[in-house]
C-alpha cells in the first residue's frame, strides 16, 4: 500500500494502477498493514488514526488521540507522524513526540459514532522540544524504536513501554530505523550523511555506511537468507 495527498491507496503490483482508495480527509503521513492482511491503519495531518476494513472497503474508526503538546493542524490538533501494528499492539506517535497505545482488536470493534476508545499507555518519547519522526514495532513484538530531531534513536519495551536504550552516536536528526528480522539489530539513517547498524543486545554501532552525500532519511533492510 501507499499513500498520498488525503487518500490511501492499494496496490496491486500486477496491475498498472490502484485497486483501491481511501480519503483520509487529510494529508495521510503514515501507514501500516495489519498482519492479518485485512485492515490499513492511517496516520494524517489533521491529528486522526482511522482503521480501514478491507472488506468493506470502510473506515471502521477514527481516533483522535489526547494530545498535550500545541496544535500542529488547523482543526487543533497535533499531527500523527508515525502508525504502526502488530497482532496485539497498535501504535500512533504525533510529531511532538507523544506515543499513543491501543490493542488493535478494540479499536477494530469500535465503529465510527460508538464510544472513543481509551489507550491503554501514553508516554513522550523524546523531551520537550524534540520531534518524533517514525515509529516502529519491532519483529518479535518486543519493542519500539522511535527516533527524532534530538539525534537519538529510543527503544521502549512493550510490556511496560519504559525506555531500554538511547542509541545516541549520530550527529544530527536520525529519521528512520528498521529492525532485523530477528529484532537484534537495528539500522538508523540520518541527516549526518550516514547509515548505521546497531547490536541491540549490546547497544553499540557495529557498521556505520558513510558513502552518501546528502541526509539520509529512510532506510530498509533485506537479511533473508533466501
Amino acid at each position: 500500500n501507499i499513500f498520498s495527498y488525503r487518500q490511501v491507496k492499494l496496490w496491486d503490483l500486477r496491475s498498472p494502477t490502484y485497486s483501491r482508495s481511501f480519503d483520509s480527509k487529510g494529508a495521510v503521513n503514515s501507514v501500516a498493514l495489519h498482519p492479518n492482511q485485512a485492515q490499513i491503519i492511517s496516520g494524517d495531518q489533521n491529528g486522526s488514526v482511522k482503521l480501514w476494513d478491507l472488506g468493506s472497503s470502510k473506515c471502521i474508526n477514527d481516533i483522535i488521540p489526547e494530545s498535550h503538546s500545541s496544535s500542529t493542524s488547523s482543526l487543533g490538533r497535533v499531527a500523527i507522524q508515525s502508525v504502526d501494528v502488530s497482532n496485539d499492539t497498535l501504535i500512533a506517535a504525533n510529531n511532538h513526540a507523544e506515543v499513543f497505545v491501543w490493542n488493535p482488536n478494540d479499536a477494530s470493534k469500535t465503529e465510527n459514532g460508538g464510544e472513543p476508545i481509551r489507550p491503554k499507555a501514553k508516554f513522550r518519547a523524546h523531551s520537550y522540544g524534540a520531534y518524533l519522526l517514525h515509529a516502529k514495532i519491532s519483529p518479535d513484538g518486543r519493542s519500539l524504536v522511535t527516533t527524532s530531531s534530538d539525534k537519538t534513536a529510543r527503544l521502549f519495551d512493550t510490556t511496560n513501554w519504559q525506555l531500554t536504550q538511547t542509541l545516541s552516536q549520530h550527529s544530527k536528526w536520525v529519521w528512520d530505523a528498521v529492525f532485523s528480522a530477528d529484532s537484534s539489530y537495528l539500522v538508523t539513517a540520518s541527516s549526518d550523511k550516514t547509515a548505521r547498524l546497531w547490536n541491540l543486545r549490546s547497544g553499540a554501532p557495529v557498521r556505520q555506511y558513510t558513502d552518501h552525500e546528502f541526509a539520509v532519511t529512510c532506510v530498509a533492510l533485506n537479511d533473508s537468507s533466501t
